[in-house]
């Protein structure tokens, strides 16, 4: 299947939405599991608004220097169940491992 940059856009961010709900919610985590740049990374967790995903930053108590990790607040009008239901199309769409 071939997908133009704007499906590939949209796949990266349920993907990296779904990372983030999984449990792999911070920059450095999401860069070792997809091997993306970080500056990628970083956009796509900053566009999951754009999809209507509700992303937030929680900063570990007592800790300085942005530390913490991103959580879904809210799905908005996306599926989740259709995220897993899919993610072994869209990481190989986006050819992640």
């Amino acid at each position: 299947m071939t997908t133009n940059k704007t499906q590939s856009s949209f796949y990266r961010r349920l993907y990296i939405a779904h990372l983030i709900d999984q449990g792999v919610a911070t920059v450095p985590d999401i860069i070792n599991v997809t091997g993306m740049p970080r500056r990628t990374a970083q956009d796509t967790i900053k566009s999951l608004a754009d999809l209507g995903i509700i992303c937030e930053f929680q900063q570990t108590e007592g800790a300085r220097n942005r530390t913490g990790r991103y959580e879904i607040i809210d799905w908005g009008a996306i599926n989740k169940r259709w995220i897993i239901d899919n993610l072994s199309e869209i990481k190989a769409i986006l050819n992640y491992p």
